[in-house]
């Protein structure tokens, strides 16, 4: 009887372990299919977390890219590097739901506009294990993180930096939004072409890498263009709260059209103050303004019949797929941010395809089988039609808006 009763509870612990899972073979990714790895269960108590917190739709089987993001989720950039990240994030959703070979971990980490704590969040994406970086999403702290990924070898693509100093001597870094120079000119050129009498100032921010690059290259092609510049007026990070004295300026030297290579943050206060001293010329900006009718506490109205050059309208009939996904997933309409967040991704996607890369090779044999690809590649995406040079810059062409009602009408 004892040894009846011996094998009895022999065999009830055996069946106690198989319903525990003790084979860890019983693991999901995301989409509910069982994983192919063994998995303690801290691990995978750990990779449930992290797909939560990122919004990953591959789980971590060790079968997808693992693809990092960089950008300012907090701070006074928080428009941009929210936006970008979004939209990057629904590109890997709609790329990860095909089900193929070719799958994305997404991580992303906040840099707040901060060229040293994206160096930080770049060294944390990496120990993750990073293969593939999109982001930094503004100029400075890409131009940090991209020597660090240079030496590492590490292929980045940045959404929205546009500066020329963020790939210079970089065969690893790819830019989606058009650069510095190319703002400038075709600022320069459509005016030329559509405004050619005006009086023009421009207020810029001559600290930030982005505004004075915009600026060298208006003023250089204006001159080229006969165009009359009556003053130009400056400002930096810590001044740009209050610009009534660069405005009274501006308006006694007869200013009808006033070029703001900035932000929108200032810009926003630029509007408002040009509209308590009863001051409205025709405010031209470009990309950077882009993001100025969702600012929160900013009377939109203001905004009514300001110029700027973006590649991306969310009235685009082309783009209505993405714009009803990000309002819905996101409570808000994307702006150019957004769109070049999610095209950093296909771009990413279609290089992958290109160059006939998996995801168990290290990041720098990916990034070296990338580089090549992406010179060979053409993405039709949500900013234009999109192909890169040796040198990482983007060929894609700007549009003209101007704001009414609320919304970008093609100008």
């Amino acid at each position: 009887m004892k040894k009846f009763l011996a094998l009895l509870l022999a065999l009830a612990m055996m069946l106690a372990l198989v319903a525990c899972g003790g084979t860890g073979d019983t693991g999901t990714d995301a989409e509910g299919t069982a994983d192919d790895t063994a998995t303690t269960d801290t691990e995978t108590t750990d990779d449930a977390a992290q797909t939560e917190e990122t919004g990953d739709t591959a789980g971590a089987t060790g079968t997808a890219f693992k693809i990092g993001g960089i950008g300012p989720l907090t701070g006074a950039n928080a428009t941009y590097g929210n936006a970008a990240m979004n939209g990057a994030q629904i590109a890997v959703d709609e790329i990860n739901a095909l089900g193929g070979d070719i799958q994305f971990e997404f991580q992303v980490e906040d840099d707040v506009g901060e060229a040293e704590t994206s160096v930080n969040a770049y060294h944390a994406l990496t120990d993750w294990g990073m293969q593939a970086l999109i982001g930094p999403v503004t100029t400075t702290p890409s131009i940090a993180v991209a020597a660090e990924a240079y030496a590492d070898r590490v292929l980045a693509l940045t959404p929205s930096a546009s500066s020329t100093d963020v790939t210079a001597g970089r065969d690893n870094m790819f830019q989606i939004c058009f650069t510095d120079p190319n703002q400038g000119l075709a600022s320069a050129d459509y005016i030329a072409a559509n405004m050619p009498d005006s009086t023009i100032g421009i207020l810029y921010r001559n600290d930030d890498a982005y505004s004075q690059g915009i600026r060298d290259s208006f003023v250089a092609e204006a001159g080229e263009k006969g165009l009359t510049i009556a003053g130009e007026w400056t400002f930096t990070e810590d001044t740009q709260t209050d610009f009534s004295v660069q405005l009274a300026a501006a308006q006694a030297a007869g200013v009808d059209l006033l070029f703001l290579p900035i932000y929108y943050t200032p810009a926003s206060v630029v509007l408002n103050q040009a509209n308590s001293m009863g001051y409205a010329p025709t405010f031209f900006g470009v990309d950077g303004m882009d993001g100025i009718l969702t600012l929160e506490g900013f009377d939109t109205s203001l905004a009514e019949g300001v110029m700027l050059l973006t590649p991306f309208s969310a009235t685009d009939e082309a783009a209505a797929d993405f714009v009803a996904t990000y309002e819905a997933n996101y409570g808000e309409t994307p702006n150019q941010f957004a769109a070049d967040g999610y095209d950093a991704v296909y771009a990413l996607y279609a290089a992958i395809q290109q160059a006939g890369v998996t995801a168990d090779m290290s990041a720098a044999d990916i990034c070296e089988a990338l580089i090549p690809a992406m010179t060979e590649i053409t993405v039709d995406g949500l900013t234009g039609t999109l192909s890169w040079s040796a040198n990482g810059e983007v060929s894609k062409e700007p549009a003209a808006y101007v704001i009414q009602n609320g919304e970008y009408v093609a100008a």
